[in-house]
Protein backbone atom coordinates (compact mmCIF):
# COMPACT_ATOMS: atom_id res chain seq x y z
CA UNK A 1 0.00 0.00 0.00
CA UNK A 2 2.86 2.71 1.13
CA UNK A 3 4.55 2.01 -2.06
CA UNK A 4 1.69 2.10 -4.13
CA UNK A 5 0.94 6.02 -2.24
CA UNK A 6 4.33 7.11 -3.02
CA UNK A 7 4.29 5.97 -6.42
CA UNK A 8 1.10 8.00 -7.01
CA UNK A 9 2.49 11.18 -5.04
CA UNK A 10 5.74 11.01 -7.34
CA UNK A 11 3.45 10.43 -10.51
CA UNK A 12 1.62 14.08 -9.69
CA UNK A 13 4.80 15.90 -10.72
CA UNK A 14 6.97 16.60 -13.65
CA UNK A 15 10.26 15.73 -11.32
CA UNK A 16 8.42 12.36 -9.56
CA UNK A 17 8.51 11.16 -13.19
CA UNK A 18 11.62 11.56 -13.22
CA UNK A 19 12.67 10.37 -9.63
CA UNK A 20 10.20 6.81 -10.48
CA UNK A 21 12.45 6.68 -13.67
CA UNK A 22 15.82 6.84 -11.95
CA UNK A 23 14.53 4.31 -9.21
CA UNK A 24 13.41 1.88 -12.04
CA UNK A 25 17.02 2.19 -14.13
CA UNK A 26 18.87 1.77 -10.46
CA UNK A 27 16.37 -1.30 -9.96
CA UNK A 28 16.78 -2.66 -13.36
CA UNK A 29 20.93 -2.28 -12.72
CA UNK A 30 20.81 -3.90 -9.43
CA UNK A 31 19.24 -7.31 -10.63
CA UNK A 32 21.18 -7.05 -13.79
CA UNK A 33 24.42 -7.12 -11.53
CA UNK A 34 23.12 -9.88 -9.39
CA UNK A 35 22.65 -12.07 -12.81
CA UNK A 36 26.27 -13.51 -12.62
CA UNK A 37 27.43 -16.64 -14.35
CA UNK A 38 25.32 -19.17 -12.89
CA UNK A 39 28.30 -21.79 -11.95
CA UNK A 40 27.56 -25.10 -10.61
CA UNK A 41 30.14 -27.13 -8.55
CA UNK A 42 28.71 -30.66 -8.30
CA UNK A 43 31.16 -32.68 -5.98
CA UNK A 44 32.41 -36.29 -6.37
CA UNK A 45 34.95 -38.87 -5.17
CA UNK A 46 37.01 -38.21 -8.60
CA UNK A 47 38.86 -34.95 -9.07
CA UNK A 48 41.57 -36.05 -10.96
CA UNK A 49 40.71 -33.74 -13.39
CA UNK A 50 39.40 -30.59 -13.52
CA UNK A 51 36.44 -31.31 -15.82
CA UNK A 52 33.62 -27.88 -16.74
CA UNK A 53 30.96 -28.32 -19.00
CA UNK A 54 28.90 -25.73 -20.65
CA UNK A 55 25.33 -27.10 -21.23
CA UNK A 56 21.71 -26.05 -21.86
CA UNK A 57 18.87 -26.83 -19.08
CA UNK A 58 16.78 -28.50 -21.79
CA UNK A 59 19.52 -30.51 -23.66
CA UNK A 60 18.47 -34.27 -23.55
CA UNK A 61 22.29 -34.44 -24.44
CA UNK A 62 23.58 -32.36 -21.70
CA UNK A 63 21.34 -34.02 -19.03
CA UNK A 64 23.45 -37.14 -20.15
CA UNK A 65 26.03 -35.82 -19.83
CA UNK A 66 25.44 -34.48 -16.58
CA UNK A 67 24.03 -37.91 -15.37
CA UNK A 68 27.05 -39.97 -16.55
CA UNK A 69 29.42 -37.75 -14.67
CA UNK A 70 27.14 -37.83 -11.60
CA UNK A 71 27.14 -41.80 -11.86
CA UNK A 72 30.66 -41.76 -12.23
CA UNK A 73 31.90 -39.53 -9.44
CA UNK A 74 33.13 -36.93 -11.37
CA UNK A 75 33.59 -33.74 -9.70
CA UNK A 76 32.68 -31.32 -12.07
CA UNK A 77 31.16 -27.72 -12.66
CA UNK A 78 29.02 -26.66 -15.65
CA UNK A 79 27.07 -23.55 -16.84
CA UNK A 80 23.52 -24.04 -18.20
CA UNK A 81 24.57 -21.51 -20.81
CA UNK A 82 20.57 -20.91 -21.73
CA UNK A 83 19.60 -19.45 -18.20
CA UNK A 84 22.91 -16.61 -18.59
CA UNK A 85 22.73 -13.31 -19.26
CA UNK A 86 23.06 -12.12 -22.95
CA UNK A 87 26.16 -10.45 -21.99
CA UNK A 88 28.06 -13.93 -20.14
CA UNK A 89 26.27 -16.27 -23.24
CA UNK A 90 28.89 -13.74 -25.52
CA UNK A 91 31.70 -14.23 -23.21
CA UNK A 92 30.72 -18.03 -23.19
CA UNK A 93 30.58 -17.81 -27.02
CA UNK A 94 33.92 -16.23 -27.19
CA UNK A 95 35.45 -19.12 -25.15
CA UNK A 96 34.27 -21.89 -27.18
CA UNK A 97 35.36 -20.17 -30.53
CA UNK A 98 39.05 -19.17 -29.48
CA UNK A 99 39.11 -22.79 -28.34
CA UNK A 100 38.58 -24.28 -31.97
CA UNK A 101 35.14 -25.47 -30.83
CA UNK A 102 31.80 -25.20 -32.54
CA UNK A 103 28.48 -24.01 -30.65
CA UNK A 104 26.73 -27.50 -30.02
CA UNK A 105 26.22 -28.56 -26.54
CA UNK A 106 27.58 -30.45 -24.38
CA UNK A 107 30.72 -29.31 -24.36
CA UNK A 108 33.13 -30.55 -21.67
CA UNK A 109 36.71 -28.76 -20.84
CA UNK A 110 39.05 -31.11 -18.92
CA UNK A 111 42.28 -29.75 -17.27
CA UNK A 112 41.30 -26.59 -19.64
CA UNK A 113 43.09 -28.47 -21.96
CA UNK A 114 40.96 -31.04 -24.23
CA UNK A 115 37.31 -29.76 -25.52
CA UNK A 116 34.83 -32.59 -26.36
CA UNK A 117 32.05 -31.50 -27.99
CA UNK A 118 28.59 -33.80 -27.54
CA UNK A 119 27.80 -36.30 -25.41
CA UNK A 120 30.74 -38.83 -26.45
CA UNK A 121 31.41 -41.24 -24.01
CA UNK A 122 34.17 -43.04 -25.21
CA UNK A 123 36.00 -39.97 -25.22
CA UNK A 124 34.99 -38.77 -21.92
CA UNK A 125 36.18 -42.45 -20.26
CA UNK A 126 39.34 -42.39 -22.28
CA UNK A 127 39.82 -38.48 -21.33
CA UNK A 128 38.84 -39.01 -17.78
CA UNK A 129 40.84 -42.54 -17.40
CA UNK A 130 37.41 -44.52 -16.15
Amino acid sequence: MYATYVESELLNSYGGLILLYVIHALAVSAKQENEKMKTVKVRGENNRHRVFMYAISTCAWCKRAKKFLEDNKIEYEYVDIDLCSREDREKIRSDILRRGGRLTYPIIIVDDKIMITGFLEHKIRETLEI
